[in-house]
């Protein structure tokens, strides 16, 4: 047998046991306390009718303790648990128990709310006649006696009322009460009816009310004797059946028919009666407010315990789960470092491959523009020149030496660049080599800036950045004077080429060859360079990189 069964069957244990109870008026302390069990056992989604019908007699309970405050709060936990019930008369229960909690806190409004409600379910015919008698006293009690008459007249027609003679006498004395609050004289007639119908039947509760009723009408029409007599009677029968809201009723009656030593006497009994009511309310009050207390204290140590078992055993499964996520990360954790290894070694293979292509496409173009037409030019004059005259071997000389120096230049563009403390003196020499008495270069700021402290691949960078621009410059653009400006940030070396040559339009500026390395090589250094020119007024290019 599983858990849930065996918590099925406690709980039908512990409901069997509280109806026992309830059914003995005097241990309904008793029937609350194994309600109350079998209550925080239920689980009202899936045992909902067990749940329901629970809280309506916990409330029911209260209701007749006078504790009408505990009633309506619990019996308000089941109204969210209704829709989902398929016993209609468990329903029933709940509106009629709200509906007579707001009955005796008088109000009125919310009492005729609920008993609609009641009104409204599909249920047996007894309890929609009992449903109408309740809304018949809500409107007695807001003093429409009129509305209330009506149906209760109506009732009192019904062949099921008819047939149960306690519920038709009540009918048949509220009819009179109807009649004897709007002044109709046929309200004593049914008072007396209805007290005859019930004497019958030995019915005492319903007795003591119907002479309360007839001390009340007869209080209204000056018999003092009467009103007396009947109140009497009804204060000795609540007495014995320990009604004391009804014995308070009966006392208020006779102590405004009497006089001298009967009046202090009544009026003590009143007294002490006022003091005896609050006092029993306050102790069920306080007897099912503990109930429901230490129920929940023994729940929640119960809960306790299983809990802790429950957090032990997730721990240990935590600590489980934890080390088998923990080899999983490092293993992909070493996965990812290889990968990334990997990557940034292919990618840096590749970078330089691509580099070494451009710098052999560079070469192999300049061998083949410049130093390869030179040479063919020098043989094509010696072939064809007497070089046994001295103006010819001197031409000879020039061309030869043009090309020595033209192999030179092409080493030093793609040589191994000193980076060490002999760097400015290695960037002076290589930009001082394209000076000519036509070219004029001036140099600012480059002995401002420590070099030592700037990263080695930036300034080889600036190194063939520079080479670039001035290669471009002695090849294309004619200029006389050329400009180089260095200036150091906090954070950042930034760099102003300008020339004066011939320019050229912005919009018209092709990025290959040099310029493209120019632009290639400052991105790479995580720089910005920015080129500037337009036609017959020069070549601009500003760079900056971080240090």
């Amino acid at each position: 047998m599983d858990a849930a069964e065996n918590n099925r069957i406690l709980i039908s244990t512990l409901i069997t046991k509280a109806d026992q109870f309830n059914k003995n008026c005097k241990n309904t302390d008793s029937a609350f306390f194994y309600y109350n069990k079998a209550k925080l056992l239920c689980n009202p989604k899936i045992d909902t009718e067990n749940y329901v019908s629970i809280l309506n007699n916990m409330a029911e309970i209260q209701l007749n303790h006078g504790d009408y405050i505990g009633s309506e709060t619990t019996i308000t936990a089941a109204i969210p648990y209704l829709k989902y019930i398929t016993k209609s008369e468990n329903a029933w229960n709940t509106y009629t128990t709200l509906g007579t909690n707001y009955l005796y806190t008088y109000d009125y409004t919310n009492a005729l709310l609920n008993y609609n409600k009641a009104l409204g379910l599909e249920t047996d015919e007894w309890r929609k006649q009992s449903t109408k008698s309740n809304i018949a006293w809500v409107l007695m009690k807001q003093n429409k006696y009129d509305e209330a008459l009506q149906i209760f007249l109506r009732l009192s027609t019904k062949k099921e009322t008819q047939q149960k003679r306690e519920i038709f006498a009540k009918v048949i004395d509220n009819i009179g009460v109807c009649y004897f609050r709007l002044d109709d004289p046929r309200g004593i007639q049914y008072l007396h009816q209805g007290l005859k119908i019930r004497t019958e039947i030995d019915d005492k509760l319903g007795i003591a009310i119907s002479k309360l009723h007839l001390a009340r009408y007869y209080d209204e029409n000056n018999n003092v004797l009467l009103s007396k007599k009947n109140a009497l009677g009804a204060y000795t029968i609540f007495n014995q059946l320990h009604y004391i809201e009804r014995k308070q009723s009966s006392l208020k009656i006779l102590i405004k028919n009497s006089s001298n030593d009967e009046l202090k006497k009544y009026s003590l009994l009143y007294v002490n009666l006022t003091d005896s009511i609050y006092e029993v309310r306050q102790k069920a009050k306080n007897q099912f407010a503990k109930i429901k207390y230490d129920s929940k204290l023994e729940k929640e140590e119960n809960l306790k315990l299983k809990t802790n078992k429950t957090e032990n055993d997730l721990k240990l499964e935590r600590q489980k789960n934890r080390n088998i996520i923990s080899y999983i990360i490092i293993a992909l954790s070493l996965c990812m470092v290889l990968i990334l290894y990997f990557y940034l070694t292919s990618k840096s293979n590749r970078e330089k491959i691509e580099a070494t292509y451009r710098s052999e496409t560079r070469i192999s173009k300049k061998l083949h523009d410049e130093l390869a037409n030179d040479i063919y030019h020098t043989m094509a004059f010696a072939e064809n020149k007497n070089l046994a005259l001295n103006e010819n071997k001197e031409q000879l000389l020039q061309n030869l030496d043009a090309i020595y120096a033209r192999t030179r230049d092409i080493s030093k563009e793609n040589g191994i660049i000193t980076t060490d403390e002999n760097y400015i003196s290695s960037l002076k020499e290589m930009i001082s080599g394209f000076s000519t008495p036509n070219i004029n270069l001036i140099l600012n700021g480059l002995d401002t800036i420590s070099w030592n402290e700037v990263d080695k691949n930036k300034k080889i960078t600036l190194y063939r950045v520079l080479q670039e621009l001035l290669v471009n410059m002695r090849k294309y653009s004619e200029a006389t004077l050329v400009g180089i400006n260095f200036k150091k940030t906090e954070k950042s070396i930034a760099v102003n080429y300008t020339d004066n040559g011939k320019g050229i339009e912005s919009d018209k500026i092709v990025f290959k060859n040099g310029l493209y390395n120019v632009e290639y090589r400052i991105l790479k250094i995580k720089g910005k360079v920015e080129i500037k020119s337009t036609k017959d007024q020069g070549f601009k290019v500003f760079f900056k990189f971080p240090i």
